[in-house]
């Protein structure tokens, strides 16, 4: 993949990591701070990405930034920024500032790029390092509120519903089969227990077994 390609795949997608940010809402730790750590997985998850394996980047990108936001909570929250980064993250907010007033609208990271002659990747850092202090929506009285940046959106749900997929993806094939008999087929644990030559009682005890599992995947 070229470096064009990557930039575009992590500003294409910054909705997905504020989507997986949304589901540790309440937890302790600031939203600002999961955004970033966020980020640092969609970073990463362009890094890692191979489009010749067939899936979409959302798909493998979901539970990078999901590992990242919940390595924060397994670190007490901290996330470490260099002097260098947060000179970078003034000056993406001063030329934000610029922009703003002279396209009569928030600007894209890439036209913040373009202005600082960075990669897309770097200015989408500095955003991201510098979120206590880059609200792009800070009022007049300076009052920090949620970062908004011209992105495309991506909800919550469509978050859940690629970590399930992956997740499932994962499984052995007779637990993922047992799944999407019992919850998308809506079958009984009896039909369930028939259909894969198990007993009502391993179809029972290995659900719970599985569900297990993967709440504790999906919610860290």
């Amino acid at each position: 993949m070229d470096d064009k390609r990557r930039e575009e795949l992590i500003e294409e997608n910054l909705g997905l990591v504020h989507a997986c940010a949304n589901r540790f809402r309440g937890r302790g730790i600031e939203y600002e701070d999961m955004f970033q750590a966020g980020c640092i997985g969609l970073i990463k998850a362009a890094d890692g990405y191979d489009p010749g394996r067939g899936f979409a980047f959302s798909t493998y990108a979901v539970p990078v930034i999901l590992g990242e936001i919940r390595r924060m909570f397994r670190d007490g929250g901290a996330i470490k920024v260099g002097r260098a980064m947060k000179e970078r993250a003034r000056a993406v907010l001063h030329a934000r500032s610029e922009l703003a007033e002279e396209l009569g609208r928030e600007p894209t990271i890439g036209e913040i790029a373009e202005a600082l002659g960075l990669e897309r990747t770097q200015a989408a850092q500095a955003l991201a390092a510098g979120m206590p202090v880059l609200s792009l929506t800070a009022d007049e009285e300076g009052e920090e509120r949620q970062l908004d940046v011209p992105v495309e959106s991506a909800d919550e749900a469509l978050s859940d519903k690629i970590a399930l997929r992956e997740v499932m993806r994962q499984m052995p094939e007779r637990d993922r089969r047992l799944i999407e008999l019992r919850y998308f087929q809506g079958l009984t644990q009896v039909k369930t227990a028939d259909a894969l030559h198990m007993s009502q009682v391993q179809v029972s005890r290995r659900e719970k077994e599985i569900l297990l599992r993967m709440r504790k995947s999906l919610t860290g």
